[in-house]
């Protein structure tokens, strides 16, 4: 694959002491490639996306010999030597946001928009997996069918790419996982966040990176107007605590409130808090709209579980370590090719949220085994 070219692929898996000691017929690199090619055929067998992995690796390496492949079992231990550490740092090495200056739909007030948001998968239903991840409960006391897996992701909102997440347990609560991300918001990020995610203690984290956030707040949140402002914004103090308040330990933010109307009943309230305090740079009514692009990290999540997934799987592996790994080859597949639809959608001149996932994923599939599909 030309975004996870093989030189990073094996440097990943130097550092993560993954090198293999011995000559295998499954080594290391083409078993990173393989969690990759599990993501792209989720509906194959391990020997069908085997093949195409090998195809691929043996055009890239110029090697014309037919070897036996491996069985399902040999496959299973190779990837359980590999594990999911290789896959995880391989994502955070290569995956990052995508627009440049000109792509349409990624920007606001000089700021990249991005969204952080939470996912659940499906996994097989063994004692491990729901030892180690939990599953949620049902009516009348039962527990649903399969354990599941809590995915939290910042995406980028124009080009639907994810490129940072964290992986855990159902049991830990969206707000847990996402403590970890947002401490990894950069500078010229403007960060949007559902309601969910507000905790003083979050949004003072978030602060910290020097990254702007627009987070929607819950209806009970106090935000007294300090300062009203032209555009129909106000200026307003939150604290962490009413001992702070007391104490008159303010952050500074600025409320926009607004309702929707499209012809049908309106909807909101919509209370949205930035750290975006001056309204020339942005109005209150370019927040309201761009509040909207915090959907596209659910279309992000929808294109993952619903068409590279397929709808209502379940994942395949049957051990906490081996889900991990299968998931970061998820996000790494998704990454790749959302990458690619950048690259085509730029060449057309076109907005990259014009071109279709599933066209994308179709063309990914075919071409996986053929010629220059992976680097030499």
């Amino acid at each position: 694959m030309k975004v996870f070219p093989a030189e990073v692929v094996d440097a990943v898996i130097t550092e993560c002491d993954r090198t293999e000691k011995r000559r295998r017929s499954l080594p290391a690199r083409s078993m990173a490639y393989f969690a990759m090619g599990m993501a792209l055929h989720s509906e194959g067998s391990y020997e069908d996306v085997l093949a195409m992995i090998s195809d691929g690796l043996a055009w890239a390496q110029r090697d014309e010999r037919s070897g036996k492949l491996a069985n399902k079992a040999a496959i299973s231990h190779a990837r359980d030597r590999l594990g999911p550490e290789p896959m995880a740092m391989l994502f955070s090495r290569v995956a990052g946001p995508l627009a440049v200056k000109d792509t349409p739909g990624c920007w606001l007030a000089g700021r990249r928009l991005v969204a952080i948001d939470g996912t659940c998968l499906d996994l097989p239903d063994t004692p491990a997996n729901d030892a180690h991840f939990g599953r949620p409960g049902v009516m009348k006391g039962e527990r649903s069918a399969f354990p599941q897996a809590r995915v939290v992701a910042l995406a980028e909102c124009g080009t639907h790419a994810m490129f940072d997440a964290v992986i855990g347990p159902y049991t830990t609560s969206e707000n847990a996982a996402c403590a970890e991300l947002l401490g990894r918001l950069e500078p010229g990020m403007l960060c949007l966040a559902d309601r969910g995610f507000y905790s003083f203690t979050a949004w003072e984290n978030a602060r910290g990176t020097g990254a702007d956030l627009l987070w929607r707040v819950k209806d009970n949140l106090k935000l007294e107007p300090v300062e009203d402002l032209p555009d129909g914004s106000w200026l307003a103090d939150v604290f962490d605590s009413v001992a702070d308040q007391r104490r008159r330990r303010p952050v500074r933010v600025r409320v926009v409130s607004y309702t929707i109307e499209d012809g049908r009943d309106p909807t909101g309230p919509y209370r949205l808090i930035t750290t975006l305090l001056d309204h020339n740079q942005a109005p209150a009514t370019q927040l309201a709209a761009a509040y909207a692009q915090r959907w596209e990290i659910e279309t992000s999540f929808d294109e993952l579980k619903t068409h590279q997934r397929a709808p209502r799987t379940v994942l395949r592996s049957k051990s906490p370590k081996l889900v991990t790994q299968e998931i970061w080859g998820h996000l790494c597949c998704h990454y790749a090719i959302r990458t690619l639809m950048l690259d085509a959608a730029e060449a057309a001149g076109r907005d990259p949220d014009r071109v279709s996932f599933v066209a994308a994923l179709r063309i990914s599939r075919r071409s996986i085994a053929q010629q220059g599909a992976f680097p030499p």
